[in-house]
């Protein structure tokens, strides 16, 4: 066995959605890392909640940038490294029902485009046949975005936490972060319930623990954790391959989505409006009735579906809608957090930049990247397809 080194040379807080495969990349730059995560194995925290969406249907070129290279990561994995993932090609539809909506699309499909995204504008009938069934009635048509996808998010953390072993990266889990040991302007370790791990850098990747992490550095980032539920119904025949996202706000909610899996059964998630703040994992019984009724007026098929469980995880927001990703605070201190439950899709992305930021080994495109997702930027506009 590798001899475990005295000083790491990164030392990464959270192994969840973007902690654990960021762990992989950098043991795959040849970088000594260690892991650290108050659950028993990676993934169990906001990333066992997540519904498995995986798109670089954004708005904000870093995004799409990461989310295409993530997309990359997801639908090769199987291939190439011969762990089942779940991965499915199944694309995302948004709809449309009122012309404020058409309208959106309309801009943000060039930009899209531009950005390397492979998008374009459906009318009503290629909706139609894209998820027979789905409700006629006003519908103006949507956006259409055929690489994006999904995948098992437990299988793919698991995946990513295997391979990362396997690069020789550690990981202690069942082990609490309790303060970081300065020594001048840098971090020196990483304190814990269990002993001090020492470093060379840290990651913040605490997810809805990010804010409690970066306090520890001495500042504050702009995350604040909000509640959101989903669930998951009886399997039946398969119906259609899209997720599809509908944006419209109604009383209660903000947008809601929902997709089938391979399974044949169908994972809905919705955005509750006004934002529920919070880390709570309580299902309340509002949750059902607010999104079935949203989801069998789109798709009246749903409607005789048995709802086999539900969940709630947390979904840690910025005030842009896009994360915060790399160095602040502390000379040797940075952050891949914010993720504003897009962690799972943006993960692998954000880990291979990430990793090259700290092995000094950026791309042109990760300079991009780290510009618009600065952590001290200026909160000035707003991602508008969180």
């Amino acid at each position: 066995m590798p001899s475990v080194p005295r000083v790491f040379d990164v030392a990464v807080i959270g192994a969840g959605s973007v902690g654990t495969p960021l762990a992989m990349s950098l043991a795959g730059l040849g970088l000594s890392t260690v892991c650290i995560d108050g659950n028993a194995s990676a993934g169990q925290g906001n990333n066992k909640c997540a519904i498995g969406g995986v798109r670089a249907t954004h708005t904000e070129r870093a995004k799409v940038a990461v989310s295409l290279r993530a997309l990359e990561i997801f639908g090769g994995w199987e291939g190439e490294h011969g762990d089942p993932i779940g991965w499915r090609a199944g694309g995302y539809l948004y709809v449309a029902f009122d012309d404020a909506t058409m309208d959106l699309f309309r801009r943000n499909v060039p930009l899209q485009r531009r950005a390397g995204l492979d998008i374009r504008l459906v009318d009503p009938a290629e909706v139609r046949a894209l998820v027979p069934g789905i409700r006629s009635e006003g519908l103006l048509g949507g956006t259409w975005s055929p690489g994006d996808g999904s995948a098992n998010p437990m299988q793919a953390c698991y995946a990513f936490h295997r391979r990362a072993e396997g690069l020789g990266a550690a990981f202690r889990f069942r082990e609490r972060v309790t303060g970081l040991r300065m020594r001048g302007d840098a971090i020196a370790s990483v304190l814990t319930d269990r002993g001090e791990v020492c470093c060379g850098a840290v990651v913040n990747c605490a997810g809805s623990f990010a804010t409690t992490v970066g306090r520890m550095a001495g500042i504050e980032l702009p995350v604040a954790p909000e509640s959101h539920e989903a669930g998951i119904t009886e399997p039946v025949r398969d119906l259609f391959s899209p997720m599809i996202v509908d944006i419209r706000r109604t009383p209660g909610s903000a947008n809601y989505y929902f997709y089938q899996h391979a399974t044949g059964q169908f994972v809905f998630c919705i955005t509750p409006d006004p934002p529920v703040p919070g880390t709570g994992t309580a299902e309340t019984s509002g949750f059902l009735p607010l999104v079935s009724r949203r989801m069998v007026d789109l798709y009246p098929r749903l409607a005789n579906l048995k709802v086999r469980r539900v969940w709630r995880g947390a979904y840690p927001m910025t005030p842009d809608g896009s994360p915060l990703v790399g160095r602040i605070g502390p000379e040797n201190h940075y952050v891949a957090v914010g993720m504003c439950g897009q962690g799972f899709m943006l993960g692998p992305g954000i880990g291979e930049t990430m990793a090259r930021l700290l092995a000094g080994s950026v791309s042109e495109a990760d300079r991009m990247v780290l510009r618009d997702l600065n952590p001290e930027r200026s909160f000035d506009s707003v991602e508008v397809l969180t």
